[in-house]
């Protein structure tokens, strides 16, 4: 690569992948809003901290206003919140045949696409175990799955370069023909998250509590049968099987299914999700919206209501807002829309 890789968020995803591309010696330039951690990037480089590695590198950072050039391969790894303005923001930075890597969490290939085409957007799908801790400092807890893939299934010559430059970071990466079946592998997943985040204990303290199962069990399934509806096969991934979520699913299937996301979440570091993080530390809006709103808008046209997630969605706004506590009571809400039938 000639030109310097552009990571647009160098929080905890873009952070974590860009300073294992520049300890491996190539050119990195960060992009992030927020000034301070740009100016710790600048003054004094990038700390890689926890139990898989510490390191330090330095680094290159400007903010979005003080970007200059054109770029041929950008990273975008901001939250998906941000996803559209992000998007927009970089189109002037992106050579007329270059592309972007979503590094995130959720659909958001939809939302880069609509705005730079399908021909100059990649799929990937993340799962490792990561904390933007402060200025200059990144939280690496645990290694986990990446997968990149073309939206259309293909193999490209792109595809190939840009699993090369993600297997700097993580050596077990593979390149898919099923990216979309990762992401929506992911929402289902990633609606587990979103409740063991309406409490303070740990994503593995929540999922191996029985009681909560059916409950757990239902949300998962709802993101399941939507994929499913959509001709769409989730695929799984540490531990998380799409199988145990459908509605003809083994009690047995599911429970190893369980067993295993939790096995894997005690390997971490990264104890709590960083939707929890976002409600109990940095006190901000989680990725709610953007995650978990799409595929509710996704099952209202296909006339699948998806109650539990509407449910959850809204206790995770209510928290967001000062109207809930993070404790066993919310998602006691949870369980009780669930036994009730009632998730209005």
């Amino acid at each position: 690569m000639t030109a310097p890789l552009l990571i647009w968020g160098a929080g905890a995803i873009g952070g974590t992948v860009g300073a294992y591309m520049i300890r491996a010696g190539y050119d990195v330039l960060f992009v992030d809003q927020a000034k301070d951690h740009v100016d710790a990037l600048n003054e004094a480089g990038l700390a890689i901290e926890g139990p898989i590695e510490e390191f330090h590198v330095p680094a290159r950072a400007v903010t979005p206003d003080d970007l200059d050039g054109t770029f041929p391969v950008i990273w975008l790894c901001t939250k998906a919140q941000h996803t559209e303005d992000a998007t927009r923001a970089l189109v002037p930075h992106l050579t007329p045949d270059g592309y972007v890597l979503s590094l995130q969490n959720g659909l958001n290939e939809m939302t880069i696409s609509d705005i730079i085409g399908r021909g100059s957007t990649l799929g990937a799908f993340v799962n490792f175990g990561a904390d933007y801790l402060g200025p200059g400092r990144v939280l690496f807890g645990g290694r986990a799955a990446v997968v990149v893939g073309e939206l259309d299934g293909s193999q490209t010559d792109r595809l190939t370069q840009t699993h090369r430059l993600l297997s700097v970071f993580e050596p077990n990466a593979i390149t898919t023909p099923h990216i979309w079946g990762y992401l929506w592998g992911k929402l289902g997943y990633g609606a587990l998250l979103f409740a063991t985040a309406l409490t303070n204990d740990s994503i593995a303290d929540v999922l191996e509590h029985v009681e909560y199962r059916p409950t757990l069990t239902a949300l998962a399934r709802e993101l399941t049968v939507l994929a499913d509806a959509q001709q769409v096969d989730p695929q799984g991934f540490n531990g998380y099987d799409p199988a145990a979520f459908r509605p003809d699913a083994d009690p047995l299937i599911t429970t190893a299914s369980f067993a295993a996301m939790v096995a894997h979440n005690r390997t971490s570091a990264k104890t709590h999700s960083g939707i929890w993080r976002d409600l109990a530390v940095r006190k901000r809006r989680t990725e709610v919206d953007p995650q978990l709103t799409k595929p509710i808008e996704v099952g209202a046209a296909l006339g699948h209501p998806m109650p539990l997630t509407r449910r959850l969605v809204t206790l995770i706004q209510d928290i967001e807002q000062g109207h809930r506590s993070l404790s066993y009571d919310t998602l006691d809400a949870l369980k009780a829309a669930f036994d009730k039938g009632d998730c209005s």
